[in-house]
């Protein structure tokens, strides 16, 4: 398939389930648009006034590459609901990072705790994945950022749109550093409540390990741990107070198999169980043995 008329496909805003539909269906994304084109497939006026757009150059002035889903990172890539393909500023690591997920209403204690667990797996070596939203996501790309480490935030809006607008700097500085802001959503798509819960996915999708630390029984977090439950990926879940709303979610997964984080050492330990080694202490591994094998 062509990557243009992919790209054409994916600006014109589709929800992300109706694009995989008319892809199986209409075998590719050329005759999708042929048949959007004739009329063969129903769509909103707002969106046939997109077919004309250029939105290879859309891209290129948002400053984002696109990444085919062939060439996405295996953990996503090989997923059945993965998108046809994203949008990225910055770099996106190959490796299963740990998303850090949870509530936009956090609580002073949740919030601490999601920076403290962001730094934590930031200095092991382990990208961090996670939403770039308020509260819980939010804490835990300041943590990965004190921590010296790589994030990866997926947005439910364009790569060049800033929501929540008080983060605009925490997206720039991951960026900065080495880590990347990733959408399967046009440049210039403005955020709405139905864009986020798909991609949650790719939240999951990106990451080895889903750390929920503080979700009530409704909203984002639990949608991420669900996927990636369903992605066959391990979740973890820090326990709360049973009388609070915030942790009421992440009891719930505790009760229903979800590993427990107990405390910081605890969370490393779980997740060199499922990731292996931590990245640093692996190469700190080889760089020994590679000083060895040269005096012998």
């Amino acid at each position: 398939m062509s990557l243009d008329d992919r790209l054409r496909l994916a600006s014109l805003g589709l929800h992300p389930t109706r694009v995989q539909a008319l892809l199986a269906e209409w075998d590719g994304a050329k005759a999708v648009l042929r048949a959007i084109e004739g009329g063969r497939v129903k769509v909103g006026d707002g969106i046939h006034g997109r077919l004309g757009v250029d939105a290879t150059a859309e891209a290129a002035n948002a400053g984002a590459t696109v990444i085919a889903k062939e060439d996405l990172p295996a953990a996503l890539a090989e997923l059945p609901d993965a998108p046809d393909l994203v949008y990225v500023r910055g770099n996106l690591p190959a490796a299963p990072g740990v998303a850090i997920v949870g509530s936009r209403a956090a609580t002073s204690y949740g919030r601490k705790l999601a920076r403290t667990l962001g730094r934590a797996a930031a200095e092991q070596g382990w990208v961090v994945v996670s939403g770039l939203a308020r509260g819980i996501d939010g804490e835990a790309h300041r943590g990965c950022l004190e921590g010296g480490g790589v994030g990866v935030a997926v947005l439910g809006c364009g790569v060049d749109v800033t929501y929540p607008v008080e983060h605009g700097d925490l997206a720039s500085s991951l960026v900065e550093n080495g880590g990347a802001l990733v959408s399967e959503y046009a440049p210039g798509t403005p955020p709405a409540p139905w864009r986020f819960p798909p991609r949650n996915r790719i939240i999951s999708g990106l990451a080895g390990v889903t750390v929920v630390v503080e979700a009530s029984v409704k909203g984002g977090a639990l949608i991420t741990a669900a996927r990636a439950l369903e992605q066959g990926r391990t979740v973890l879940a820090v326990p709360g107070d049973v009388q609070r709303a915030t942790s009421r979610g992440c009891n719930m997964l505790i009760r229903d198999g979800a590993y427990p984080v107990l405390d910081v050492d605890d969370f490393i330990t779980s997740l060199t169980f499922v990731l292996g080694l931590p990245p640093k202490t692996a190469d700190a591994g080889l760089a020994v043995s590679g000083e060895g094998g040269n005096d012998s």
